[in-house]
């Protein structure tokens, strides 16, 4: 993997020939000192479609080279030799570079005098911490384009949550909604707590072959989440999802039913978990047993507290679907009974009562 702090003379004018041809090499600065558990770089490890060692070893067709730079990355103690490609961005002498972070930001502004809520480096005049913040204000203006990896950075997440004193946010709450990188992209989100390892490392392959002049710009919901990854629901993926049709829920965590009365959100929270699994197609919140907690949504946690307990509104629907579900199940019970027996001429007995006429030749 790449760790050196060399730079690359690549103009990051938009209108630029190289940008429009495409870029043969891109360096990704991915900066986890927001507030933050680092569960995403940990998910990440688990990517095999492709892996992150796919990536920097340049073993994706179509691709230009990448340089990752992450801290589990820094080849000497103490970190300068890995700060040194991010002091470059911040000089304007690293380009073009992807810009990940972890982690929600916090609010500086709150804090009357010295201190601060979350660093990354520190100034090498003065010795003092530089904020997640100061890194943010002179990253995002000259990246190509910013990723935002996980609920804590897209939306703010746990953080954010009423009651915190730190003024956490998201990355687009922070710069800006309507902020647009060198490449002219929003800030593009893709959430989870952690994040699903395929869903990122598939949205970073399209972000790398849009830089590649490859491939159009990824397709974003309102939201600013690739849709194809967030555009249906865990609902409609999960193969607990008939059971709600047909009103059959579990009553506790251990009944394969739907599980919408014990505390899950799935049919209004937009996720791909239950179709895409979680490692190699396996695991899933609901596929084993756990409950939707709608992790991959801006409002998250507050609008899904407490946990556990049956969704605002799943009351009412489960109650009018009731009458509805009691005539399906009964229907298909009628449906079931005749197409699960088979045919009175599938017999050994001497007469013949298949409807063969022997005599339909002539």
């Amino acid at each position: 993997m790449t760790t050196d702090s060399g730079t690359t003379d690549v103009s990051q004018d938009t209108g630029s020939a190289e940008q429009r041809d495409g870029f043969d090499e891109v360096h990704i600065l991915w900066i986890s000192e927001g507030m933050s558990c680092d569960g995403d770089t940990v998910s990440l490890t688990a990517a095999g479609q492709p892996s992150i060692e796919d990536l920097v070893l340049g073993l994706v067709p179509g691709l230009p080279k990448v340089n990752l730079h992450n801290k589990v990355l820094s080849p000497s103690l103490g970190g300068e030799d890995f700060l040194a490609p991010y002091r470059a961005a911040a000089r304007g002498e690293l380009g073009p570079f992807i810009l990940v972070i972890e982690g929600s930001v916090p609010n500086q502004n709150i804090i009357e005098g010295d201190g601060y809520w979350t660093s990354f480096g520190n100034d090498p005049e003065t010795g003092e911490p530089h904020t997640l913040n100061w890194w943010i204000d002179q990253l995002a203006p000259r990246a190509w384009a910013v990723v935002a990896a996980g609920t804590c950075a897209a939306y703010g997440g746990i953080h954010a949550m009423a009651g915190n004193p730190t003024g956490s946010m998201g990355l687009c709450d922070y710069l800006g909604w309507d902020y647009k990188s060198q490449g002219a992209l929003p800030v593009v989100n893709v959430p989870g707590c952690p994040i699903q390892p395929e869903n990122f490392m598939e949205t970073l392959v399209w972000v790398l072959y849009h830089a590649a002049g490859a491939a159009p710009p990824p397709p974003l919901d309102h939201m600013l989440r690739p849709q194809w990854l967030f555009g249906r629901t865990v609902h409609e993926g999960c193969d607990r999802a008939a059971y709600y049709e047909q009103a059959d829920f579990a009553k506790d965590y251990n009944a394969p039913k739907c599980q919408v009365k014990v505390g899950c959100w799935g049919p209004v929270v937009n996720c791909n978990v239950p179709k895409r699994g979680w490692m190699n197609g396996v695991g899933g919140c609901p596929n084993v047993g756990g409950i939707c907690i709608g992790c991959t949504m801006p409002g998250f946690p507050d609008a899904f507290m407490p946990f556990m307990d049956e969704p605002t509104g799943g009351s009412l629907s489960s109650i009018l679907i009731k009458p509805y579900g009691s005539f399906i199940r009964r229907m298909r019970g009628i449906t079931s009974a005749a197409v699960n027996r088979e045919p009175k001429w599938r017999h050994n007995e001497p007469a013949l009562s298949s409807g063969y006429d022997p005599h339909w030749r002539a």
